[in-house]
């Protein structure tokens, strides 16, 4: 019997982190499914839907992860996946977005309004403050599965909005 499990893990970011975890993982018998990553401030998060196709006891899962000298002070969290371990193609990544600048208070808001209103789906979405100089630099990047018959429109207002906020945008469309 397969068990299927979402692994969350926040904590003080460390060199080796996602080595140790996504290394024990794989010991344990973890087909690892979609999986992020990010430094937060001085810590980290790490995500991942993991398969193991033999079963796995939860708590087991969690304790193995626990003991890891790499995650002391981090919190883990195990629970069972109920939905569909891959997503459909209508969320595959048609196109990433980069919008960076001076600080924009709702400049994320109202990106994602945009991304709404052209029925574009967030796929992925990274956010970072990034410092320098006299004043911090933003930058936001989203990866989205834009629809064909929306993609020209959506694209134009994204650069539009930026552009009213005195932002840079670029994008790409991704090959598939």
């Amino acid at each position: 019997m397969s068990t299927t499990a979402l692994v969350s893990i926040i904590g003080p970011d460390r060199v080796g982190l996602v080595s140790a975890i996504s290394g024990r993982l794989f010991d344990l018998g973890a087909d690892l499914g979609d999986t992020s990553f990010a430094v937060l401030g001085g810590g980290a998060e790490f995500t991942a839907i993991c398969e193991f196709p033999g079963g796995m006891e939860l708590e087991a899962l969690q304790a193995e992860l626990e003991a890891l000298p790499q995650i002391v002070d981090a919190v883990v969290k195990v629970s069972r996946f109920e939905l569909a371990s891959v997503h459909p193609a209508s969320e595959t990544i048609t196109h990433t977005i980069t919008v960076s600048g001076g600080n924009s208070p709702g400049l994320m808001a109202r990106l994602c309004e945009v991304f709404e209103q052209s029925n574009a789906n967030i796929v992925r979405l990274n956010s970072e403050r990034v410092p320098g100089g006299e004043h911090s630099q933003y930058v936001i990047t989203a990866a989205v599965a834009i629809p064909p018959q929306n993609e020209n429109t959506c694209l134009a207002t994204v650069t539009n909005t930026a552009g009213e906020l005195g932002l840079a945008c670029q994008w790409e469309k991704v090959s598939l």
